[in-house]
C-alpha cells in the first residue's frame, strides 16, 4: 500500500473531516488506501465507502467489513449511495489527480520521463486514450485541450506540430510525443512544459473537471448538515472549481442572496485560505509540493 501512493496532507485531512466514530464517510479517491486506513482507525461502528475507477486500486482493499469499495468514478457518488440505501454521509474526502503508482507505471503512459504507450486512462475500460486524442482529434480540438487544460499560450502551434507529425507516422508512445514537444521547450523548463502538455491530455481523457463538478454537486447533496467536504487538488483548474463551489455553491463564484440579503449557499469554507503541506512533507514527498486542501461545511 505505501508503495502505491503516499497520502498527501494525511493528518490535516483526517482532522478536517472531524470524524465521528459511528459516522458514515466517503473516500472518493481510494488509490493505495492511505487516507482510508486513517479514516478506519478513527471509526468504531461507522462505515466507509471508497471509490476508485482504477481497477488496480482494488488490490489495496483491506480486510475490513466497515469498508465498501466501489470500482467506479466518484462523479456518480449520489447514484451509488442511493443504490446502497445511504441517505446521507458525515464527510467526504477526495485527493484528486493521479497516484504515485499510476505515474510510476510506464505502461499507463502518465509520465513523460518513462517510455510507454501514451495511454493516460485512469479507467482502463475507457474507449478513449491519449493516443486516440493525439491521432484522431482535430487540430482545433487539440488546441482547445492544450489551452484550457494545460494553460499553454502556444497551444495552437503545438497542436499544429502534433497534426503534422501524425501524418508521417502515428503517435504511439510517450517518447513519440516528447520528440514533437522538443521544439517548444525552453532551457531549464522542459519538465514543467511537458507536464503541462501531459496534464492537459490526461484531464481530457479522464474528463476530470466534469467528474469533479459532479462530485461537488452530488456529494454536497449527500452531506448531512455540518458534514465536512475535504478536497485536495493539485492545479489551479481544480482548485478554482473547489474554491468557488465552497464559497458560492456554483463554479463561477457568484454568491446569490435571498430577499433579506442572506447568502444562499449550501456550504461554507472552513477557512478563506487553502491548506498546503509543510516543508517537511514536501521534502519527504515531492508530489505534495503543489497540493492545496480546502474544507467546506454543509450549512443547509
Amino acid at each position: 500500500m505505501s508503495n502505491y501512493h503516499i497520502p498527501v496532507l494525511a493528518s490535516e485531512s483526517i482532522e478536517a473531516l472531524d470524524i465521528k466514530p459511528n459516522g458514515t464517510y466517503v473516500d472518493a479517491t481510494f488509490g493505495g488506501g492511505g487516507h482510508s486506513k486513517l479514516i478506519l482507525e478513527k471509526l468504531d461502528k461507522g462505515q466507509l465507502i471508497a471509490f476508485d475507477m482504477d481497477s488496480d486500486a482494488a488490490k489495496n482493499i483491506p480486510d475490513d467489513e466497515r469498508l465498501l469499495f466501489v470500482n467506479h468514478n466518484y462523479g456518480y457518488i449520489k447514484q451509488f449511495l442511493d443504490y446502497l440505501n445511504i441517505d446521507s454521509v458525515d464527510g467526504i474526502l477526495a485527493d484528486l489527480g493521479i497516484s504515485s503508482y499510476q505515474i510510476d507505471t510506464p505502461e499507463r503512459g502518465f509520465a513523460h520521463r518513462f517510455e510507454g504507450v501514451v495511454d493516460m486512462r485512469m479507467n482502463i475500460d475507457n474507449n478513449i486514450s491519449a493516443k486516440t486524442l493525439l491521432n484522431e482529434y482535430s487540430e482545433e480540438s487539440l488546441t482547445h485541450i492544450l489551452r484550457e487544460y494545460g494553460e499553454l499560450p502556444n497551444a495552437k502551434r503545438i497542436a499544429h506540430s502534433i497534426c503534422l507529425a501524425r501524418e508521417i507516422k502515428p503517435i504511439e508512445t510517450t517518447t513519440d510525443l516528447t520528440e514533437i514537444l522538443k521544439e517548444f521547450e525552453k532551457p531549464g523548463k522542459q519538465g514543467q512544459f511537458r507536464s503541462q502538455v501531459f496534464q492537459a491530455l490526461r484531464i481530457e481523457v479522464n474528463q476530470e473537471l466534469e467528474g469533479l463538478k459532479n462530485l461537488l454537486i452530488n456529494g454536497c447533496n449527500k452531506l448531512k448538515k455540518n458534514g465536512r467536504f475535504v478536497i485536495i487538488s493539485y492545479h489551479s483548474l481544480e482548485d478554482r472549481l473547489v474554491k468557488n463551489f465552497f464559497k458560492a455553491g456554483n463554479f463561477e463564484g457568484n454568491i446569490e442572496k435571498d430577499f433579506y440579503g442572506v447568502a444562499n449557499t449550501p456550504l461554507k469554507p472552513l477557512s478563506g485560505k487553502s491548506i498546503i503541506p509543510g516543508v517537511e512533507e514536501t521534502k519527504a514527498n515531492n508530489r505534495a509540493r503543489s497540493a492545496k486542501m480546502r474544507v467546506g461545511i454543509k450549512v443547509s
